[in-house]
């Protein structure tokens, strides 16, 4: 039997998969949206939301929010916290964010730069809304489609890049955004301008190893050179006890903000203020 490209590519459970919540909608319709949204969102991490949104999926039922909205409450959720946030470094719950909620991949280093510094200036919702509130989501799902894939189709602005840098981050439909390494899945490709090798999510590690598929032979990625001043008021973890916090100002380079945020709130300090140098 002849496999198609998409077939070969892994890809062909995910073409052309569109769940759009239209007027006089039926209740297959309804279940329809909210199996694409938890699946499109959570990836395999789905089959453990059991009654988690029960609200939100009431709400949308009832016509008090959009699928944009629903959509919005899932990725702003305790869950996907901890999904996604909570265990990964920043730039690789950027590269999802921008995989679950754009259906693509960042392009370049200035992006991941930007949603770097809307985190650090105006904290987690506006992360999230940053995406979902953005014009290319409206040109692309509206307020009534759930997102999906489309960096594997040529879309409007678009760049050739970004077709190979979502297959690094879709590794198949029953993969989990959660497993293995929490560090960036683009960070060498990004920070040095490169393209990324496709390498089939059915393909082996052995076999791909065999063929020198995806090994770029490079020098080890710079990154953003950038610092940023963090200032805290320190926090007595564990106690009571009325104490006088003093503030201290630490001096952070850009791919070390996320150990250091963790840090910070592991020893109950509190961040007041953060700016690039």
């Amino acid at each position: 039997m002849t496999l198609s490209m998409e077939q070969r590519l892994g890809i062909s459970a995910v073409l052309d998969i569109k769940a759009e919540l239209r007027p006089n909608y039926s209740e297959d319709e309804l279940q329809q949206v909210f199996k694409s949204a938890y699946e499109h969102i959570f990836g395999r991490e789905r089959v453990y939301i059991g009654g988690t949104f029960a609200s939100a999926e009431s709400m949308l039922r009832n016509g008090k929010i959009s699928v944009r909205q629903f959509v919005q409450t899932l990725a702003k959720s305790e869950f996907y916290k901890e999904r996604f946030f909570y265990s990964n470094s920043q730039i690789r719950f950027i590269e999802l964010n921008y995989k679950h909620l754009l259906g693509r991949a960042p392009y370049d280093q200035s992006e991941i730069a930007h949603h770097v510094d809307i985190y650090a200036a105006q904290g987690y919702d506006a992360e999230i809304d940053s995406y979902i509130d953005s014009i290319e989501y409206t040109n692309a799902f509206g307020d009534s489609t759930v997102p999906y894939f489309r960096g594997f189709k040529s879309i409007p602005g678009m760049k050739q890049v970004g077709f190979n840098r979502l297959f690094t981050l879709y590794r198949g439909n029953g993969n989990s955004d959660n497993a293995g390494s929490k560090s960036p899945r683009l960070r060498q490709q990004l920070a040095m301008n490169l393209p990324n090798v496709i390498i089939p999510p059915i393909t082996s590690i052995r076999f791909a190893s065999a063929l020198g598929v995806g090994q770029l032979n490079s020098s080890a990625a710079r990154g953003d050179q950038r610092l940023y001043v963090i200032e805290v008021v320190a926090g007595g973890v564990g106690t009571q006890v009325a104490v006088r916090r003093s503030r201290q100002v630490y001096t952070v380079p850009f791919d070390q903000l996320s150990q250091r945020y963790q840090q910070i709130h592991k020893q109950g300090g509190k961040i007041i203020s953060i700016n690039p140098v």
